[in-house]
């Protein structure tokens, strides 16, 4: 589907970019694996493009130009973009989906504030829970519940990531905590952004924002046995290492300030690992009524415009070769010292 040399451009963006993915693609079947690396290397140039510039704005407006040409079938001449182009086609991607992700990168470059917990869950929904529903397109799943849990999964993560990064954004002007659990807690915005620290108001906000994450871990969990079996063991290890970074943070009393949460290779193995094994467990557990709760009212324009009526769920098959060579993967990048904590 996708021309060679572009798609080994993908693969090399990612290898660069996003040891962690890279590694953990691998236990994709590769009609799936593909796919998912095209998207996630638009998802790093988006990403790049917004970071790498003094002038975000021209770089928005020019991301959005760059959506509308693959859309229309006239991709601008690189090699993610090309790639980008047939995927979107051939999977019939909701263009809703991509846009969603680029009006949240809006938001970042205007430096929106959030006032409620609501008002937070719509950013997540639209940096992360827009790649969630779209790695569900591609693994042909258009289950309105298991949209809905993969929904839940992605705002889970970027929960934990506000949390891990509360010291690291404040030192950079940004703010991603309730503005109004700031005021319950009496913490001045101002006098934080200006000289942030540690306190016992701030950690009661950061457990409160990782008790909203576990319980959105949970439910999402409810929902993985819809996805092809193969898919599965990777979309486990997302959910307990992202899940383990909270935990690092609850271990150290909730402080985001003076350190930065992560878990290590090993850490990753092992459950890499736990969640192959989770994967067997699932085919003999009863699947739980939670499935079929209601989706977060911040996401549900995503699931409108992907849900479909159910189909044959295709099935794929992973292999104890593929574990074995992530796991190796894995553990070469610990002895070199590298740590990726996302």
């Amino acid at each position: 589907m996708y021309n060679p040399k572009d798609l080994k451009e993908c693969y090399d963006i990612i290898k660069k970019g996003s040891h962690s993915f890279y590694a953990a693609s691998k236990v994709l079947p590769k009609k799936i694996r593909d796919s998912a690396i095209v998207l996630y290397s638009f998802c790093r140039i988006v990403d790049d493009s917004i970071d790498e510039t003094s002038s975000k704005d021209k770089a928005l407006k020019e991301l959005f130009k760059r959506l509308d040409a693959v859309y229309e079938g006239i991709p601008q001449n690189n090699p993610s973009d090309r790639c980008f182009s047939r995927l979107v086609k051939f999977y019939e991607m909701p263009k809703q989906l991509p846009l969603a992700l680029l009006e949240g990168m809006d938001w970042d470059t205007r430096e929106k504030e959030y006032k409620t917990l609501s008002e937070l869950r719509a950013y997540c929904a639209r940096v992360a829970s827009t790649v969630g529903v779209m790695m569900c397109v591609l693994m042909r799943v258009r289950d309105r519940d298991i949209l809905a849990r993969a929904c839940d999964l992605g705002v889970a993560m970027q929960l934990t990531n506000i949390v891990r990064d509360i010291g690291e954004d404040a030192r950079n002007g940004r703010l991603y905590i309730p503005l109004d659990w700031m005021a319950k807690y009496g913490l001045d915005k101002k006098q934080f952004l200006k000289k942030p620290k540690t306190s016992r108001e701030l950690g009661q906000i950061a457990k409160r924002l990782l008790e909203e994450a576990r319980r959105l871990y949970k439910r999402s969990e409810s929902g993985l046995f819809g996805l092809p079996t193969s898919c599965q063991p990777g979309i486990y290890a997302a959910r307990y290492i992202y899940e383990g970074i909270g935990k690092h943070i609850e271990a150290v009393q909730y402080d985001s300030i003076n350190r930065r949460a992560k878990t290590s290779g090993s850490e990753k193995i092992t459950l890499l690992a736990f969640s192959f094994l989770k994967t067997f467990t699932s085919k003999i557990s009863p699947i739980s009524a939670v499935v079929h709760a209601p989706p977060l009212r911040e996401v549900k324009f995503l699931i409108k415009s992907s849900a479909k009526e159910s189909k044959k769920k295709e099935m794929f098959f992973f292999s104890t070769k593929r574990l074995m060579e992530v796991l190796m993967e894995l553990e070469e990048n610990d002895k070199r010292g590298i740590h990726i904590s996302n």
